[in-house]
């Protein structure tokens, strides 16, 4: 963090960061949100084939459906989609995210039609590529919106960490 942007009384405003937002590691982020999701969506439903049909009136078979083994690999994928998702949506707009990850619609169909071996129309496909001409429109934006009110504090007690408004404003009040 440059010096311009820490103020003397040690906040900065978030404008700052969003001039910068896009790094090595945020993209790495955004990668991993795509990879987990598709990857926890197909584990799923390979489990959940695996498993059989489950009625809403016998959730015995819907328990009896995390002893599978994909199942499971794909709750383990979609928890570590969910931090991913979190951390990736404290440092940009949701409007950002979720076209900016959308070619996670791409790996799905592929990971559909070529290992669970399901049948992917031409409207499927267009419907893809649809979404994926939205992402050139959306990437051309800024991925945060400056609310003006927010502001961070660096923490004394941990070396380059951020505290949020409400941290903030206990510091200041002792």
């Amino acid at each position: 963090m440059s010096s311009s942007t820490v103020r003397k009384s040690g906040a900065f405003d978030i404008a700052s960061l969003s001039q910068s937002t896009l790094n090595f590691r945020r993209y790495l982020v955004l990668a991993a949100v795509m990879v987990t999701a598709s990857l926890g969506d197909v584990f799923l439903s390979a489990g959940m084939r695996e498993a059989g049909p489950i009625s809403i009136h016998h959730l015995s078979s819907l328990f009896a459906a995390l002893r599978i083994p994909w199942v499971l690999a794909g709750i383990v994928l979609l928890t570590a989609f969910f931090a991913s998702y979190l951390t990736a949506l404290s440092w940009a707009d949701l409007t950002f995210v979720l076209p900016a990850t959308s070619f996670g619609y791409v790996l799905i169909a592929l990971l559909s039609k070529f290992w669970l071996h399901e049948t992917i129309t031409a409207g499927r496909w267009a419907g893809i590529l649809l979404i994926m001409a939205g992402v050139g429109f959306v990437a051309r934006g800024p991925s945060y919106t400056n609310h003006g009110e927010t502001t961070f504090h660096e923490s004394p007690s941990r070396t380059g960490a951020l505290e949020g408004p409400a941290d903030c404003a206990r510091e200041h009040s002792a």
